[in-house]
């Protein structure tokens, strides 16, 4: 199965790579539903391909807001500059969007997105005879259906599920809530994540609001826990599912790192499931409890959640280069002498590795005491022959 990432700039899409994404999804600066992700010109779409494709990697563009009559002004032209950047497909959830790429673009590749609402084998079959090349299914499907889709397709179409990342609220992502109480349409890219915020309820006939309990930070009653399928990519396997997709462009390159290192490793341990070592590593990254979903059939929906998410471990600083036992390190966050740092690598044989920051030094040679000033560059001794890009982390 292909691993696929998640890349809301282009050091994420670095990131996504590094640690064993197959593919990577990303937005150009129009036309996407993540508007306040750094997103990609097309000179960077372009460059993105061409370092994905010297490493056989793919790269997929998103271009899947809701769109209205308007929304097709500059769109050939949009589309024109991507086929001519080599993009291996774009994600699509309107219909009258693929309607118009497959007339006037028919070799490029569409994958038609989640918020297209796909919940039936019919509604995939008719996608399919529009000439798609693969189908990202609704999130509210379980395992079983997702099969019977499969099955009805017979290979002819690929299909891709979401298998960890943030669950939205509403069915398969569409929703009015962030328009009506800021302005900002999720459906265009805007969306502020107003199912994340605190609320109160309050009876027509009173002053005062009320506070619904739930815990002692308050109450999220839209706010839902994180997918999380790593122990179970053998069912998606079986059930014909061809990409596995973790969601986040809006996540740190941390969060990439960690969690395309965890599912390229699990994806290449198949047949034999991921064991719960698996789950302690993705909680060194900022979750909310994991859930599997809807994946094992509607009776587990207890989703809510409290809004703060939580990890074990925080990001600390990015490997630039290691020479001779001493490594030159850019800090992402407070570290002193004597701290003990955890190494993220794709490499086996570095990754968890443990050693002490000692023999601090800044860029001009000088000892000091602690790395405190944002992506400042400074040196430790390391015992382990790091590699550029490794990843620093330490216990929170």
């Amino acid at each position: 199965m292909e691993l696929l990432a998640p890349a809301g700039n282009f050091e994420k899409f670095l990131t996504a790579l590094n640690f064993g994404a197959d593919a990577v999804y990303l937005a150009g600066q129009e036309f996407g539903l993540r508007a306040f992700a750094g997103n990609f010109s097309i000179e960077e779409i372009k460059k993105a391909c061409e370092i994905a494709h010297s490493k056989n990697k793919k790269v997929y563009v998103t271009v899947n807001i809701i769109a209205k009559d308007e929304d097709f002004i500059g769109l050939y032209d949009y589309i024109l500059s991507l086929t001519e950047a080599k993009v291996d497909a774009v994600i699509v959830s309107d219909v009258g969007i693929i309607n118009f790429i497959r007339n006037n673009f028919p070799s490029l590749d569409v994958h038609v997105s989640t918020q297209a609402n796909i919940t039936n084998a019919q509604s995939a079959k008719f996608f399919a005879d529009m000439g798609v090349k693969r189908l990202i299914l609704a999130r509210e499907l379980n395992i079983q259906q997702i099969s019977n889709i499969s099955k009805l397709l017979k290979g002819k179409v690929e299909i891709e599920c979401f298998v960890h990342g943030a669950m939205c609220i509403s069915y398969s992502g569409r929703c009015l809530l962030s328009n009506y109480l800021a302005g900002r349409d999720a459906n265009h890219g805007e969306c502020v994540q107003a199912c994340r915020w605190k609320y109160f309820i309050r009876e027509v006939n009173r002053d005062e609001e009320i506070e619904v309990q739930e815990d002692e930070k308050g109450t999220y009653f839209m706010n839902s826990k994180d997918l999380c399928m790593i122990k179970h990519l053998k069912e998606l396997q079986e059930a014909g599912v061809s990409s596995l997709k973790i969601e986040g462009r809006m996540k740190s390159s941390y969060y990439v790192a960690c969690v395309t290192n965890a599912y390229r490793k699990a994806i290449d341990l198949l047949p034999k499931q991921a064991g719960e070592e698996f789950i302690v590593e993705l909680e060194k990254t900022s979750h909310r409890r994991f859930t599997t979903g809807f994946y094992f059939g509607d009776n587990n929906t207890e989703f809510r959640e409290s809004s703060m998410p939580v990890q074990t471990y925080e990001f600390v600083g990015v490997v630039k280069s290691c020479v001779d036992g001493m490594a030159t390190i850019e800090q992402r966050n407070f570290l002193q002498e004597g701290d003990e740092v955890e190494v993220l690598s794709p490499d086996p044989s570095l990754f968890n590795k443990t050693f002490k920051i000692s023999n601090m030094r800044n860029i001009d040679g000088e000892k000091i005491e602690k790395a405190n000033v944002a992506q400042m560059l400074f040196t430790s001794l390391c015992p382990f022959n790091l590699n550029e890009n490794d990843i620093l982390r330490k216990k929170c």
